[in-house]
């Protein structure tokens, strides 16, 4: 029966693809791959000869059609992603969508997902999370996207490369203050690392870019203790409460800082800019 089945691969060590994973490579006519140059090498480690046709995000349009067809003229399609689940933080749920509505047979051999690996290794709360993916690099969508999640209480889970790391713990730093932080790189490989900090110090830490590898980061929600104020803005308010029943500015931004997160930087920053501009 023709259909699309969307398999899960290794994220990092192919000891770890399912029998099932196995069973429906060998078993469908065309495996369509986000890159080709990756998928052969796990079927040149288990032996499976399959013709591939290539499915990323700069063609999903186009070969989303053919591939559709082609299930509709009879055949089984296996589609995998570079590492992990397909059609998560993928064009893959392009392929998905599509098949759905034009009434084709989808089906799942679940397997490894780096997000649900990262927060089970994190140790960070895990009753309740959001999966944010990757940020934009576009700087207005990207501000927007995290200004979103300052009154987030469920923990966060992003993607990263490691080339924007710095620019991203920076953004995150920013926004978020002392929030506790794991980062999670090289799942499943032999440098597999669990870092825990926060996101001021691993901003300091890796701004030189040192950090390497494919990384998830785990980000712990806003807490009861600093649910009353929870934006950089607010925490300027509190601080400018405390600056004129009398504290000095480093001492209001002090306060500020250790009842919100946010960096007493930042706030003091915001009195003393505030204090210069009602001066003026």
């Amino acid at each position: 029966m023709s259909k699309l089945i969307v398999v899960g691969t290794p994220i990092g060590n192919l000891g770890d693809l399912s029998p099932r994973a196995l069973k429906a490579l060998n078993d469908c006519d065309f495996i369509a791959a986000e890159d080709t140059r990756v998928t052969v090498k796990i079927l040149n480690r288990f032996g499976v000869k399959k013709p591939m046709v290539s499915y990323y995000e700069h063609n999903r349009f186009e070969k989303g059609e053919l591939i559709a067809q082609r299930i509709i003229g009879g055949e089984v399609c296996a589609l995998v992603t570079d590492a992990g689940m397909p059609a998560v933080s993928d064009p893959g749920e392009d392929l998905v969508r599509l098949c759905h509505g034009m009434g084709i047979k989808v089906e799942v051999v679940p397997g490894p997902t780096a997000l649900t690996a990262a927060l089970a290794v994190s140790g960070m709360p895990s009753g309740r999370f959001t999966f944010e993916g990757f940020l934009t690099v576009n700087k207005r969508g990207r501000r927007e996207h995290i200004e979103s999640l300052l009154n987030e209480r469920r923990t966060m889970i992003f993607y990263e490369a490691p080339h924007k790391l710095s620019s991203t713990l920076k953004d995150l730093a920013r926004a978020f203050g002392e929030r506790k932080i794991a980062i999670v790189r090289e799942l499943t490989k032999i440098h597999e690392e669990v870092i825990h900090t926060t996101l001021t110090q691993a901003a300091e830490d890796y701004k030189d870019g040192s950090l390497k590898g494919e990384i998830v980061l785990i980000i712990e929600g806003l807490t009861e203790e600093a649910a009353e104020t929870s934006t950089l803005e607010e925490a300027f308010l509190l601080a400018k409460e405390r600056a004129d029943a009398g504290l000095s500015p480093a001492e209001a931004a002090k306060f500020a800082a250790r009842k919100t997160g946010f960096k007493k930087g930042d706030i003091y920053k915001l009195l003393t800019d505030s204090s210069e501009n009602s001066g003026k």
